[in-house]
């Protein structure tokens, strides 16, 4: 093993490492890093050199990382994480600042958390933007290619240089207009009823389905919408039923009534996701305290 006085590695070396670690395929990490693979793969032989590890070794048709490739991992990564925030520059002014963010989150998420978001940049930070698009079911490429800085989903990240922290809890619950019908008195009563089913333009449909198909129940979808902003014009004046999440009866669903689920289904989480590259950024932390904000505002 070399010692330290002999390494010759610098940030851009380290990236690699931890782009073939988290993709686990020198390929993919070129495509991720904007590199040829025979860049990557000369990064890797001067790192094992300067490490004296293989660091990773064939494995089928692919590779795995050794042992001390996944002990080094952490370090390495809270390492580039510490060199990054030296270069941050000056300390971020919300009150000065000129900038747009692009936040990801498909319509529930985007109505609930987003305007409320913009009142508060409106105050403390009239040069900053947001640009708002459809998070479908999020991809990190969305992230590591930098189209959208934030995804605000359900969906927790299956990749390592995604980060995540929790919004705010909600459930699903059952609307309806209570001058069409009552609300359903039972399971039986539920699934006898007609619904307006939701089959999002990802081809997901809500974990409700999967639940009542789990338990040999299905029920009587009258219509179905791509989002939940397709419910109100179909629930207004019908005695049909909308099951949606909870917080949406002060926006979306506002003056509709509400009945329990008839049945156990598992509450769900928000997530804000971001990725790991912008996790010390004075501006990009600012605005995901904000959201934080807002979100604890709402539970509160």
């Amino acid at each position: 093993m070399n010692t330290i006085d002999e390494f010759n590695i610098d940030v851009r070396a380290l990236n690699v490492l931890l782009a073939v670690l988290d993709t686990g395929s020198v390929s993919a990490a070129a495509v991720r890093l904007g590199v040829s693979q025979s860049a990557v793969s000369h990064t890797l032989d001067r790192l094992r050199q300067s490490l004296g590890d293989p660091l990773f070794v064939k494995s089928g048709r692919g590779i795995t990382p050794t042992r001390y490739t996944l002990q080094a991992g952490p370090h390495v990564r809270q390492l580039v994480g510490e060199l990054r925030s030296l270069s941050v520059g000056p300390p971020f002014s919300p009150d000065e600042a000129e900038l747009t963010f692009t936040v990801a989150a498909n319509d529930y998420q985007r109505d609930l958390l987003l305007p409320p978001l913009m009142a508060s940049l409106r105050e403390t930070a009239p040069g900053i933007r947001l640009q708002v698009m459809p998070s479908g079911i999020p991809n990190p490429e969305m992230l590591r290619k930098d189209v959208c800085d934030l995804v605000i989903s359900p969906h927790p990240p299956a990749v390592g240089d995604v980060m995540q922290r929790r919004l705010l809890d909600d459930h699903m619950t059952v609307f309806y207009d209570a001058d069409q019908r009552e609300a359903p008195e039972s399971l039986a009563d539920y699934l006898q009823s007609r619904h307006i089913g939701i089959l999002f333009a990802t081809g997901e449909r809500m974990a409700l389905e999967a639940s009542l198909s789990t338990q040999g129940l299905s029920r009587d979808v009258a219509v179905t919408v791509s989002n939940f902003s397709g419910l109100p014009a179909f629930l207004k004046s019908t005695d049909l039923l909308a099951t949606a999440p909870y917080r949406m009866k002060d926006h979306l669903l506002k003056g509709f009534q509400r009945a329990p689920l008839p049945f156990e289904l598992k509450p769900f989480t928000l997530l804000m996701l971001w990725h790991q590259r912008n996790h010390e950024d004075p501006a990009h932390r600012w605005l995901r305290q904000q959201l934080i904000d807002v979100a604890q505002g709402l539970e509160s």
